[in-house]
């Protein structure tokens, strides 16, 4: 989703948005590493299913799907970590704090500002921000 936003929004010309939403998606390559490293390591084999995608047809619809996504994402790292601490596998737990605070700080409240930002300025004014 990130993928197609941030092409999206490049071809639109909105390259310093399209930059950071990119910015998004390596962070998110960089996540399903370290998880899949971790799931070979403890033998078992990485379910690469992907989510289905909710791709905007504007700005705003792209940073409300994306934050979607993004809330999703905290969601299910925290069941994740409770999970772990259930296990005992207290090293995936170390390994799914970063991203949840990566998840939460840099990209759910990133998005959050993004679309309030719109709310107080508007669409246009921010678009020429």
């Amino acid at each position: 989703q990130y993928f197609i936003h941030s092409h999206m929004l490049s071809e639109w010309g909105l390259t310093k948005l399209a930059e950071r939403i990119g910015h998004e998606m390596l962070d998110e390559t960089g996540h399903a590493d370290v998880l899949i490293r971790r799931i070979l390591f403890l033998e078992g084999k990485p379910a690469m299913v992907p989510a289905a995608l909710n791709v905007g047809g504007d700005v705003t619809s792209i940073l409300q799907n994306d934050l979607a996504v993004e809330l999703q994402v905290v969601a299910d790292l925290r069941q994740a970590i409770a999970q772990c601490e259930q296990e005992s596998d207290y090293v995936t737990r170390e390994l799914l704090l970063p991203m949840l605070d990566d998840t939460e700080i840099d990209h759910a409240h990133w998005l959050e500002q993004q679309l309030r930002l719109i709310q107080m300025m508007g669409l246009q004014n921010y678009i020429q921000s």
